[in-house]
């Protein structure tokens, strides 16, 4: 027998906190800032993935107003241009300071038959933080989460458009829910007046529901939301699999935690059902 890949966290003690108890309240803390209401069922979500200093509280906005499926597949980006241009991985698990959350591996081999595009690859997860930095919200919401990581550095609409109708068929043929997790921050490092308004001009067709018109947004006025693929393939499946609604729970920059508004980022909360 083999043992269980096991993927260790590549950003606690930087991202959030490595300690579990801290991590646990601070995360907590996030959750609890967001208006109490009832949790909704959804197709998919955009979060953010910076630091939870900086972002934590738009994430938490988001997940606090969810019903969190014990399945959810987790689309990023890939900054460190390691591995696979669309990169999954189907065995194993990955650690937090909160456990181990482990990979549906019948969910993941599914994906791969009805998207060739897919490849088994661990390189481009292995020090990627966009996926990691979501799970101890999950976690924390459901406490039986098991998960499947894809990482995202191709950005053709045609590759993504691909993967948002492979996941909407695979979803639709499961027996239970599951939750699309789209990880991505906004616009990067221009002021925060430049930030807000491109950022508009990303968010406006995401709450459409065009998956199209943001490519063409983000593509065309030169957007760095980082993102964008997680969120054209999120996008693709929740319209495939019925959505009619999308909702910015929650929006904010940098500058509103660090008071710099020269160079921000942007952060958007987003509920699709």
């Amino acid at each position: 027998m083999t043992a269980t890949p096991v993927r260790h966290p590549a950003v606690a003690g930087r991202f959030y906190p490595r300690d579990p108890k801290d991590l646990r309240e601070e995360v907590l803390a996030y959750l609890s800032q967001a208006p109490g209401q009832r949790p909704i069922r959804a197709f998919g979500c955009i979060a953010p993935h910076a630091g939870y200093l900086y972002s934590g509280h738009v994430a938490g906005a988001v997940f606090a107003g969810l019903e969190i499926p014990r399945l959810c597949l987790v689309i990023c980006p890939n900054h460190t241009g390691m591995g696979r241009a669309l990169a999954i991985m189907s065995a194993g698990a990955w650690e937090t300071p909160l456990g181990n959350v482990p990979i549906d591996g019948e969910f993941a081999e599914a994906l791969k038959r009805r998207c060739p595009l897919l490849q088994e690859d661990s390189t481009a997860h292995r020090s990627e933080h966009a996926a990691e930095v979501e799970l101890p919200f999950l976690q924390t919401r459901q406490p039986d989460l098991r998960f499947v990581p894809i990482a995202l550095g191709a950005g053709q609409f045609e590759a993504l458009s691909q993967l948002g109708e492979a996941v909407a068929d695979v979803i639709a043929a499961h027996p239970k829910p599951v939750l699309i997790v789209a990880s991505s921050d906004m616009n990067h490092y221009e002021s925060d007046a430049v930030t807000r308004i491109k950022d508009h001009s990303a968010i406006e067709p995401i709450l459409a529901l065009d998956a199209r018109g943001l490519y063409d947004a983000v593509t065309q006025q030169h957007i760095s939301m980082c993102g964008f693929g997680p969120a054209v393939a999120m996008l693709t499946a929740a319209r495939k699999l019925g959505a009619r609604t999308a909702e910015l729970v929650k929006y904010a920059t940098s500058g509103d935690i660090s008071g710099d508004l020269d160079t921000v980022v942007g952060y958007a909360g987003i509920v699709v059902r």
